[in-house]
């Protein structure tokens, strides 16, 4: 019996899966966000390999709950998620085939695997709206404060991939101390919204006053457009989510999985991965935001005493903020 994701409902799943079937023979690339940019990739392997892509771009949750409810049809030959936990999770069930690219060379070492590699990176950040009539706030804590009740957002864990990495990463390196964070923003009205644009939306519209765990591509590039909105990252530090690649081991393209594996990991294709404002998987791409070097990272923990499972971190979460 294999282990369910508790990410999303399999019935939802299995109504989206009606509605979508990939083209015979054309590779299948199952990819959380950012959908511009899968499809930009997809479109420039094609015209450089004359292989085409078939894509399903989603959130985190509804990608890793279709590819649990095909379990025992496949479809997948390529996956793209925004957490890492979710590839080291199939990689232990024995899904993934082991792959080193030659052009994951210059990817460090922390952000690839035998059988997965980053295709980019991303940070987790306060996005605070400047017009909102807040005090800028530059550390976690302070959306506790009176002055953010009932204006704070937070992307669901259980959705967005990025937002499950933040609080597996407050829970290993603050423990307890990252549950009565939690709590005081719960007591302070913040409110979970769904994957990353709909925590956004509000902060964008001046409903709200600011996001709590955002992705910074999603709003770096609202902020190239224009809105009113900083990407502020912590002064206590933050984590970072890697996208890990990978291929399915069921997979009945892997040559072709392999060449699209390469391609994303080529200068061209990092290239665009920079262009949606993530931060390239490889060390030797020129970028336009803030840079892995100039962003303070949580401590790195010393043991394992603080890991827990995703069920177990999904589940403390939603039971806390009364979403069960």
């Amino acid at each position: 019996m294999l282990k369910k994701f508790p990410l999303l409902a399999l019935s939802t799943c299995a109504a989206l899966c009606a509605v979508w079937t990939p083209a015979a023979q054309a590779l299948t690339v199952y990819s959380a966000g950012p959908g511009k940019l899968i499809e930009t990739l997809a479109a420039d392997f094609k015209a450089a390999s004359g292989i085409s892509v078939e894509v399903f771009q989603a959130d985190t949750g509804k990608v890793m709950a279709r590819l649990q409810a095909e379990s025992t049809n496949p479809r997948a030959d390529v996956l793209i998620s925004a957490s890492w936990d979710s590839a080291q999770d199939l990689d232990k069930r024995g899904w993934l085939l082991p792959y080193q690219s030659p052009n994951a060379a210059q990817v460090p070492a922390r952000y690839k695997q035998p059988a997965y590699v980053a295709q980019g990176l991303s940070a987790l950040s306060i996005v605070w709206n400047s017009k909102s009539g807040t005090p800028r706030p530059s550390d976690w804590n302070d959306l506790t404060q009176p002055a953010f009740k009932d204006k704070v957002t937070m992307p669901d864990p259980a959705q967005s991939g990025a937002s499950l990495d933040l609080l597996s990463g407050l829970q290993s390196r603050q423990s307890d101390r990252a549950w009565q964070l939690f709590a005081a923003l719960k007591n302070n009205g913040m409110v979970i919204a769904g994957p990353n644009a709909q925590a956004m939306n509000p902060v964008l519209q001046g409903a709200r006053a600011a996001v709590f765990g955002a992705v910074d591509y999603v709003a770096l590039g609202n902020q190239a457009k224009g809105e009113s909105i900083e990407v502020i990252f912590p002064k206590s530090g933050t984590v970072i989510a890697p996208r890990p690649m990978m291929i399915l081991k069921s997979s009945k393209l892997q040559d072709d999985a392999r060449k699209f594996i390469d391609y994303v990991l080529s200068p061209q294709g990092q290239a665009r991965v920079a262009e949606a404002y993530l931060i390239p998987a490889r060390a030797d791409i020129a970028i336009k935001r803030t840079a892995l070097k100039d962003i303070k990272l949580l401590p790195e923990p010393t043991d394992d005493a603080g890991y827990a499972s995703r069920a177990a971190l999904l589940h403390r979460f939603s039971t806390l903020f009364g979403r069960k």
